[in-house]
């Protein structure tokens, strides 16, 4: 099958389109077409080799975590899905080998839930990493209640902008920062959008005087420090970007595969909570430009690759 892979760390040059080898379909695994993979910083971090210390790297390694696509196959003892089934699914392993960026995934059901109806293939590519990291924070890590301010850093972003979304359901008020040409993005998310960069700390406690009981921090760094001077007391810090988080008494947080969580997702999507914006797509063979993209880090919601399918084994 064709597909995405590098054989050493790099930048987007390292990135080469050709064949690779077919999947391995395991007893509790199904085989997927894929019909669209979004891009993810961390996919590019992980090429780049910033994940080494945690993450071993099976060269040649196929990038990619998010899938939407369509079982051709399911494994020996597998009753969830059957195929023609549509789905989505945040197929990570606990190594860099076997990605989505690709004709074919083999995705173990503990990754996978049914595609929203509604959602093209391209929108529901951008929903299982990035919306999974969203949900994951607000209801787990930060544990948002109805009626508290949330701040979420980058929201305009693929994780920001779904945590908007999120936040809001669940009956908080949300400040996000943007840059100015996101803000109008932002309050059709039902955010309250401050422009991000210096001032940032005056411009938020002109909203929230008294501090914000969350911060989701998806930026790292000063951000990360400026945040945690942002907090009301017995408030809440989270980030997705920076595990110093905790000398500021803040909690670091990495996604992690959930079934049921993404098909609460799916849910959600099918009821209009949650909208996913595709920025651009690319086709598979053009996958170092949609890292090249993702890396700039202003892309507003997703970038997503498209792929055309062969038969499994066809050597195509």
């Amino acid at each position: 099958m064709k597909g995405i892979s590098y054989s050493r760390y790099g930048g987007p040059e390292v990135l080469a389109y050709g064949e690779v080898r077919d999947p391995k379909v395991g007893p509790d695994a199904v085989l997927v077409r894929v019909r669209a993979a979004a891009v993810n910083p961390v996919d590019w971090k992980c090429r780049e080799g910033h994940l080494d210390g945690i993450l071993d790297a099976v060269f040649p390694v196929i990038p990619g975590w998010d899938v939407a696509g369509v079982v051709v196959r399911p494994g020996t003892s597998v009753t969830e899905f059957a195929a023609g089934d549509e789905v989505i699914g945040y197929v990570r392993e606990d190594f860099l080998s076997r990605g989505t960026f690709a004709e074919y995934v083999a995705a173990p059901v503990r990754t996978l839930a049914r595609k929203p109806r509604n959602l093209s293939f391209e929108e529901a590519a951008g929903l299982p990493l990035t919306g999974l990291t969203a949900y994951q924070v607000l209801t787990r890590a930060l544990g948002v209640r109805r009626g508290e301010t949330v701040l979420v850093h980058a929201a305009a972003g693929g994780v920001g902008s779904v945590a908007v979304q999120l936040a809001h359901h669940l009956g908080a008020r949300v400040i996000g920062t943007a840059s100015a040409r996101n803000h109008d993005f932002v309050r059709s998310l039902g955010g309250e959008p401050v422009t991000y960069g210096e001032g940032l700390a005056e411009r938020v406690r002109g909203l929230a005087p008294e501090g914000v009981d969350a911060v989701f921090d998806t930026i790292g760094g000063e951000t990360t420090k400026v945040s945690a001077n942002l907090l009301a007391p017995e408030g809440r810090l989270v980030s997705i970007a920076d595990p110093e988080v905790v000398a500021y008494g803040g909690r670091y947080y990495f996604v992690r595969p959930d079934a049921e969580d993404l098909l609460r997702l799916s849910q959600l999507a099918e009821q209009g909570v949650v909208t996913v914006h595709v920025s651009r797509t690319f086709p598979l063979e053009r996958t170092a430009d949609a890292h090249r993209l993702n890396q700039e880090g202003r892309t507003r919601g997703k970038v997503v690759v498209t792929v055309d399918g062969a038969e499994p084994g066809s050597g195509r």
